[in-house]
């Protein structure tokens, strides 16, 4: 969920009684604000290469990115690599985080679920993306089914953790007070606690969608074909910086719609349950 400080929601009123958005709050300034440090990042890109205080074969120029874009988008090959990653990202998000809701409910409402699940999915949660590549590619083979796992694997943990540690918060009374009424089971987790930890709950899906694009690269890097992650380490052997550069742009750039999509998710979520 978006973080903002109680002076940005909370409206101000000038001198005539009339309400005035805060400065930081307006959304000419959000959308000013936002672009102007990539801009200064791109200015002083350009600075550096056409200046040649960093040599071209190290750094190429913002244009020659493009032009490297423009030439994989001609042959069709660049349209190929970000549908590959963008459907592997979801389905592997999508799998990753039904579980790690399902598991959260099971460790956050069962005190018994706590006790036995609980430590051995936090040291799991310790291991790093790469450690599960050799087995995954052992028992899956190298194929879409390892890609996908591994990516779930990098979805799960973020919302099993955020959605388990807020329904663990979730006031007692509240519950008690759902359960004075009659409340048991799946009614009384969707009146009184699914209400109070939707805002854990969207937080955890916006961390799994950035740790899918992390783990995603990492799946790409070590066995694949077509991808963004197979464009960066073909790149790497073929000594075409402009291209890694290029897979870097896009991985940023779609992993920012896609987190604007889940925002408009966000919102309609939100509506509905606060």
């Amino acid at each position: 969920m978006t973080l903002e400080t109680t002076a940005t929601r909370t409206p101000r009123k000038d001198g005539a009684g009339l309400t005035a958005t805060p400065f930081w709050a307006r959304r000419g300034v959000r959308i000013g604000g936002g672009l102007l440090v990539p801009l200064l990042l791109l200015a002083a890109w350009q600075f550096v290469t056409t200046t040649g205080l960093i040599p071209t074969y190290r750094l190429p120029t913002p244009g020659s990115v493009v032009q490297a874009g423009v030439q994989l988008a001609a042959d069709g090959d660049l349209w190929l690599h970000i549908a590959i990653s963008t459907q592997r990202v979801i389905v592997g998000f999508l799998i990753g985080s039904v579980l790690g809701l399902a598991v959260a409910a099971v460790v956050g409402l069962s005190r018994a679920g706590e006790v036995l699940l609980g430590p051995t999915i936090i040291a799991l949660r310790a291991v790093p993306s790469l450690a599960w590549v050799p087995l995954l590619i052992l028992w899956m083979q190298i194929g879409e089914d390892s890609k996908v796992t591994l990516i779930a694997i990098g979805a799960f943990f973020p919302v099993f953790t955020t959605v388990a540690a807020g329904l663990h918060r979730v006031d007692p009374h509240l519950v008690e007070a759902g359960r004075s009424f009659g409340l048991r089971g799946g009614s009384l987790l969707r009146t009184v606690q699914l209400p109070a930890v939707v805002p854990s709950m969207v937080a955890g899906l916006r961390l799994g969608l950035a740790q899918a694009w992390l783990f995603l690269v990492a799946a790409e890097l070590i066995a694949a074909s077509m991808g963004l992650g197979f464009l960066l380490i073909d790149s790497q052997y073929n000594g075409r910086v402009d291209r890694i550069i290029l897979a870097i742009v896009l991985l940023a750039l779609l992993g920012t719609v896609t987190n604007a999509l889940l925002s408009l998710f966000e919102r309609a979520v939100l509506k509905r349950w606060l």
